[in-house]
């Protein structure tokens, strides 16, 4: 059995027990033990961000996705079988883009987790699961947990206190459990890595390198030059966060060196006697407290998803104290990745985040129930594609089009050799009339470091002619994967044969089968299956046609890209954006379930309206006939489930 000892160690001992209980509002984020944005300390007070909004009219915003959630507690009320709705886990990410500027303040992520229920997958196994330990050594069951150690929703959010990287950062956090009438205990860790928990298998996985977390190190001056895992350890008694201790994991060896940025607290916990590595309590090196807190009034309001309790009963309200709502200044703490390491202002503090409650204020007692570590800061990485990859015969005009753009992100084009852009090179499209190959670079917000890259070629190719009036549709699937594909074909009498060639770049495509055209009838329908199976994975998996005509000459299609296998969460995406001619809507799904998509102009009349059956996986719908519509804006709705995706579009002619 391990032994985790607890190691005083004093060096720089400040302990602060200072700790504002009052409600107070952080960074324009109103902290007060309720939920309700334009809504401070039990009264309307039209300007301060919170989780979420009652209607109450302000300024004041909301930082947490609501989509759905109508017909989530739809869902609720229709179903009262604890399984598999009510005991089921959901999450939501941030109402706005990452990294985006809103009310004057950086946003840099939030989430919202809904934990399992009842006969709970996400908890720790009796025994010897323990905080000091590598994930490695921690074990998971599917149980039932005692109810004041039950987690029902976790909450976190992380912004400046103003636009630029001088202003502290803040972590706002949040964690209701089903009992209120005993002292809470509950630790909010944070982890360099992609650490993740398997459910099948009861284990965690993708943890740190230094006895499963990622170490902090310093230079001989005390200058942190690389930063580690983070965790928040806190303590609920008496209807008051009674205290909340940081700790960073650092090799016990560092505990001789005086950190420039912050003052080791005098603890020291890791798995055993004389551990290498473990978590260090660390303060501020300047008086006053670092962190608010406090319990819910009787009767708050629970949000827009309403609350599971641990008997799977639907309740409106908290009871007094069931959510407990902090906030961490980190730069006072000095965990601050800009103020540590420079750098731009969308540095982020850790990658994914772990909540979990204990069973005592020891540090080291033993874990009960976690909500599964779950990521943040991810914006997507850039994924760029040519309307027209290849100039057939002619140099022409192609649209290269970044096909995820995100809200905050600025993207810059440049050529690597030879190639001409036409007008500007900052955007999330760009208009090109010479081959050549261009360079799309992600910024994740205007100032910031380059986040991500990609490349796409435009050949010239003096053998074809472009593509006329043949092709009609193409799209595709990935199940399990194997790719299906489809396309409809006009005046099909010009056709000999169809090439169907594979890339996973986008660039370089092979050869994975031909089909002989059939029949002279006007339009025909193809259809042909592409087995991944035996290929390794990659991101993505991209197909287009060679089409042989009777008369010699060939044409391609456009290019179409999938998911290369099954991806379980939902998605919805739409590209290009800005819309001429034709657009595709991209939907991942882990079920066969219809999806309804409505067009509506900007006055709310629909103009379009479609129906299709999606299958399991990706799948990809192509929607054209642009041509008789006004040019401007449109917003498409895609009804899938319980789920409502909403995107507007602007058709540009």
């Amino acid at each position: 059995m391990k032994t985790i000892i607890r190691l005083i160690i004093f060096l720089n001992p400040i302990f602060l027990c200072a700790q504002i209980t009052t409600p107070v509002i952080r960074a324009n984020f109103g902290v007060d033990g309720d939920l309700r944005a334009n809504f401070f300390n039990g009264l309307i007070q039209a300007g301060n961000d919170d989780w979420f909004n009652n209607g109450t009219p302000g300024s004041g915003l909301f930082v947490i996705d609501t989509n759905g959630a109508a017909s989530k507690v739809a869902g609720y009320l229709s179903d009262v079988s604890p399984w598999p709705r009510r005991m089921a886990s959901f999450y939501r990410v941030m109402s706005k883009p990452t990294f985006s500027i809103n009310n004057n303040r950086l946003w840099l992520d939030a989430l919202f987790v809904r934990d399992y229920h009842g006969q709970d997958t996400t908890t720790f196994a009796a025994g010897s699961n323990k905080n000091g330990q590598s994930p490695d050594d921690w074990t998971g069951v599917v149980q039932g947990v005692p109810d004041k150690n039950d987690i029902l929703d976790m909450f976190v959010h992380i912004r400046r206190a103003g636009p630029n990287s001088t202003d502290s950062l803040w972590l706002f956090g949040g964690i209701s459990m089903d009992n209120t009438t005993g002292n809470r205990y509950f630790d909010f860790e944070m982890f360099q890595s992609d650490i993740n928990y398997d459910r099948v298998s009861q284990q965690f996985y993708g943890y740190g390198p230094d006895f499963g977390h990622t170490t902090w190190q310093f230079d001989a001056a005390g200058n942190v030059i690389k930063p580690g895992d983070i965790i928040l350890s806190g303590e609920f008694q008496s209807s008051t966060l009674s205290n909340l201790e940081a700790r960073i994991w650092v090799e016990q060896s560092s505990l001789s060196i005086t950190p420039a940025q912050f003052n080791w607290g005098g603890l020291f916990d890791g798995a055993t006697a004389g551990s290498t590595y473990g978590y260090a309590s660390i303060a501020p090196k300047t008086a006053g407290a670092f962190y608010t807190g406090l319990g819910c009034a009787t009767n708050t309001w629970g949000g827009p998803f309403q609350i599971v309790l641990q008997n799977n009963a639907l309740a409106v309200n908290y009871t007094k104290d069931q959510f407990i709502e902090f906030s961490v200044n980190l730069s006072k703490l000095g965990l601050d990745p800009v103020g540590l390491l420079g750098g731009d202002i969308c540095g982020t503090p850790f990658r994914r985040i772990l909540a979990k409650t204990r069973a005592s204020a020891s540090f080291t007692s033993e874990l009960k129930d976690f909500v599964a570590p779950t990521d943040l800061f991810l914006a997507p990485r850039v994924a760029a594609l040519a309307d027209i990859p290849v100039f057939c015969g002619a140099y022409g005009v192609s649209t290269i089009q970044v096909q995820n753009p995100w809200g905050s992100s600025v993207y810059t084009w440049t050529i690597l050799g030879s190639g001409h852009i036409i007008g500007s090179n900052v955007g999330t499209s760009i208009q090109v009339d010479s081959p050549g190959t261009y360079i799309v670079t992600q910024q994740l917000a205007m100032g910031c470091n380059p986040y991500a890259a990609d490349t796409v070629s435009i050949i010239y190719d003096s053998t074809c002619v472009p593509l006329e009036r043949n092709l009609l549709s193409f799209k595709g699937t990935v199940n399990n994967l194997i790719t299906k594909l489809d396309w409809r074909i006009a005046h099909n009498e010009e056709i000999t044969s169809f090439e169907i060639e594979r890339s996973f770049d986008g660039r370089f495509f092979d050869d994975v089968n031909r089909i002989n055209a059939y029949g002279s009838q006007e339009t025909v329908d193809y259809s042909t299956n592409d087995d991944l199976n035996l290929l390794t994975p990659r991101q993505f998996v991209y197909y287009r046609l060679k089409l042989n005509k009777v008369n010699g000459t060939i044409s391609y299609s456009n290019i179409i890209r999938l998911p290369f296998a099954f991806v379980p969460k939902r998605s919805f995406a739409i590209a290009p954006n800005p819309v001429k001619d034709m657009l595709q809507i991209t939907i991942t799904t882990g079920n066969k379930e219809p999806v309804e998509l409505l067009f509506y102009d900007m006055t709310g009349k629909i103009v379009r309206k479609m129906t299709s059956e999606l299958a399991r996986g990706s799948n990809v719908i192509g929607v054209d006939n642009f041509t008789e519509w006004q040019k401007g804006m449109y917003l498409i709705v895609a009804r899938i489930g319980d789920t409502v995706y909403r995107q507007k579009i602007v058709l540009a002619k």
